[in-house]
């Protein structure tokens, strides 16, 4: 399931974070890469422990947890502490690969299984030529490219690539979940489930239908959430 998610980030915060990483010192991207991504992986990644860091990844998780189609999408469980990235000149780009399936946080020292992969874009699409997130997956390949402040969810088991980046600079974050809801098609399930209570609750109020379907949900995530 590909979920893009629009405006993320408040006009004000796009800019503040856009503030903090303009002057901010890179560094090789390969320092998250795991074994086989490291050949494929060739741009700039801001050192997860510099203030710039800490201060751009503490307006984007404000920002998602405020957000209700992020969190009906993903049923958080853990948040890996978002990364930023950089592909520009000739460190430009990163080759098909797959996420490693557990990432451990050094802030929290747990680990998080990566059940969704994430991008936040924090570029104007217009400023750079290239950079397309290129997803694939049973349905073929979908390349990705959003206004600064846009999201995208998807698979962390899916193939991607980001293709080279040939003007301007792409600059991003990138960061993976662990879901209460495992199985993909579950979460996809709930997820379609909401948007249509949402959906008949906008329409029609707050019907007996309507309750009726909110305690299927509710239900149906009751037995199947893991949030030990």
């Amino acid at each position: 399931m590909l979920i893009e998610i629009p405006e993320v980030l408040s006009a004000a915060e796009l800019e503040q974070v856009q503030s903090l990483l303009k002057d901010a010192s890179w560094t090789d991207g390969r320092i998250t890469a795991g074994t086989q991504s490291a050949q494929v992986k060739n741009n700039w990644q801001l050192p997860e422990q510099c203030p710039e860091s800490h201060a751009a990844r503490e307006i984007l998780l404000n920002a998602l947890n405020r957000n209700a189609l992020f969190l009906s999408a993903t049923l958080p469980k853990r948040i890996f502490p978002p990364l930023f990235n950089r592909y520009e000149g000739e460190h430009n780009t990163f080759g098909n690969h797959i996420d490693n399936a557990i990432r451990h946080c050094s802030v929290s020292g747990q680990r998080v299984r990566t059940d969704l992969s994430a991008t936040i874009f924090l570029a104007d699409p217009d400023s750079y030529d290239g950079g397309e997130l290129v997803i694939e997956d049973t349905y073929g390949q979908h390349a990705v490219k959003l206004n600064a402040g846009d999201m995208v969810l998807y698979p962390g088991s899916s193939l991607h690539r980001v293709e080279p980046v040939i003007r301007g600079a792409r600059v991003a974050s990138f960061f993976w979940l662990e879901s209460m809801v495992r199985e993909t098609e579950r979460r996809r399930l709930l997820f379609e489930m909401d948007m249509a209570i949402l959906q008949l609750r906008q329409t029609q109020g707050d019907t007996q239908p309507a309750v009726q379907l909110t305690g299927c949900y509710h239900n149906l995530l009751r037995m199947w959430a893991d949030v030990s």
